[in-house]
C-alpha cells in the first residue's frame, strides 16, 4: 500500500502483439530491476503491470532487508496477494470494520455533488482500487454528466484488477478502464505520461493511515506534482476515536484480520521457499494513543528459526518477538487539514458519515483557485 523505493531504471517493457520491445520514456523512473508490461485485452481495458520476474526479486529484497532489520518489519503493501485481498474483502464486511460502511454512507449522499464540482469531461484515478465498490457510486454520478469516463485504478493486486475491472465494464458501457498493477509511485509515474486532461485521484479507505505521519506528507507531495490546476484529490480518513472501537476493527472476533494478517507469511512461504509454521505465530493488533495509531505485529510464539530458502536466509526468533506489519494512523479534522496544507494542499470540502467516525475530504494543489 504504500510506495516503494525510488529510482534506478527508465526502461519500459510492453506486450505488443509480436512480442515484448523495449521503450524509453524520459522522466519515467521506476525501482531498480522494475519493468511494466502493456497487455491489451480489449479495445476498453489496458492492463499495466509490473513484470513478474521484476516484483518477484522486489518482494523477495524487502523480506529480506525487513527480517534483518531490528525490530524486524514486513511491508504491508505485500498483504495484497490474490489470498490476501479475498481475506481483505471479508474484513470489510465485518461487523467490527465500521471503516468501509461509514465511507461508503458517505459517497452515496455525495457522489452527485462531488461529480458536479467539475464542468469537463474528466478522467478517474484511483489509487489501491480493490474491488472498486464505493467507487462504483462515483463513476455512476459522473456517468449521468458525461457520456464515457476513463477510469485508471491502480492496485499492488493484478487479480484485483482484472476482476474488479470486468464487472465495471459490463455494468457501464460507458465506461474504458486502463489498470495499473503496480505499486503508488510507479502507477503516478506511468499514469502522469498516460493520462491528459483534468482529473479527479480518489484515495479511499483510509490507505494514507498506512503511512508514517512524515511519509503520508512526503507521498501527497509526490501526488501533488502529476496534478494540475483544475484536478482534485479525494482523500479517505478514518478519525480519532475511542480505543475498544479501533482495536475490534483490526482484530475481530472471527479472526478474519488474523488471517489476513499470517497470510503475509504464508506468501514467503509460497514465493520464496520459507517454512513459517504459522500456528508458532499470533496476530496482535493495538492502538498505540500517543501516537495515535494502530500498530499491527506477527508475534512469535516461541524461540524458533525460520528458514528462507530463495533468499539463502535464516531468521532467529525470540518468544514474543514481533515484525511490524502495518500502521495505520487516525487523524483529527484539524490533522487533516495540516497534513493538506503540509503536502501543498488545501481542503476544499470535507464530508463525515453521521457518526463522525470517518470523512472524505477533498483537496486541492496550493496556489490554485476554487
Amino acid at each position: 500500500m504504500s510506495g516503494s523505493r525510488r529510482g534506478g531504471s527508465r526502461g519500459l517493457v510492453f506486450q505488443g502483439p509480436f512480442g515484448m520491445f523495449n521503450e524509453v520514456v524520459p522522466g519515467v523512473r521506476f525501482p531498480r530491476g522494475y519493468r511494466m508490461l502493456e497487455l491489451r485485452i480489449s479495445d476498453r481495458f489496458r492492463l499495466i503491470q509490473a513484470d513478474v520476474e521484476s516484483a518477484q526479486h522486489s518482494f523477495g529484497e524487502s523480506v529480506a532487508a525487513g527480517l534483518c532489520s531490528e525490530p524486524k518489519r514486513l511491508a504491508c503493501r505485500y498483504f495484497y496477494d490474490a489470498e490476501g485481498s479475498q481475506l481483505f474483502e471479508q474484513i470489510c464486511e465485518l461487523p467490527e470494520y465500521y471503516l468501509t460502511r461509514a465511507e461508503h454512507e458517505i459517497v452515496m449522499a455525495m457522489a452527485d455533488e462531488i461529480a458536479g464540482g467539475f464542468c469537463d469531461e474528466i478522467t478517474m484515478v484511483e489509487l489501491g482500487s480493490g474491488s472498486a465498490v464505493k467507487t462504483r457510486l462515483l463513476i455512476e454520478a459522473f456517468l449521468r454528466r458525461q457520456d464515457r469516463l476513463m477510469f485508471c485504478p491502480v492496485d499492488i493486486s493484478k487479480t484485483a484488477l482484472e476482476e474488479s475491472s470486468h464487472l465495471l465494464l459490463n455494468d457501464f458501457p460507458g465506461l474504458r478502464v486502463l489498470g495499473v498493477a503496480s505499486d503508488y509511485h510507479s502507477g503516478l509515474a506511468w499514469l502522469e505520461k498516460e493520462v491528459q486532461g483534468p482529473k479527479v485521484i480518489l484515495w479511499l479507505g483510509s490507505n494514507v493511515g498506512n503511512f508514517d505521519r512524515d511519509d503520508a506528507v512526503d507521498f501527497l507531495g509526490h501526488v501533488k506534482e502529476v496534478m494540475h490546476p483544475e484536478d482534485r484529490l479525494l482523500m479517505g480518513a478514518d478519525l480519532i476515536k475511542d480505543a475498544k472501537i479501533l482495536e475490534a476493527a483490526y482484530d475481530d472476533a472471527q479472526g478474519v484480520t488474523a488471517r489476513f494478517n499470517l497470510n503475509l507469511l504464508n506468501r514467503i512461504n509460497r514465493e520464496l521457499g520459507g517454512n513459517f509454521d504459522l500456528s508458532r505465530f499470533a496476530h496482535r493488533a493495538i492502538y498505540n494513543e500517543d501516537a495515535g495509531r494502530i500498530e499491527m505485529n506477527l508475534v512469535s510464539k516461541l524461540k524458533q528459526e525460520v528458514r528462507v530458502d530463495a533468499l539463502d536466509l535464516s531468521v532467529v526468533f525470540e518468544s514474543d518477538e514481533a515484525i511490524h506489519t502495518e500502521y495505520s494512523h487516525k487523524y483529527s479534522v484539524v490533522d487533516i487539514r495540516n497534513l493538506a496544507q503540509t503536502s501543498g494542499f488545501e481542503v476544499e470540502h470535507q464530508w463525515y458519515d453521521a457518526k463522525q467516525q470517518f470523512s472524505l475530504n477533498q483537496l486541492y494543489p496550493s496556489g490554485t483557485s476554487t
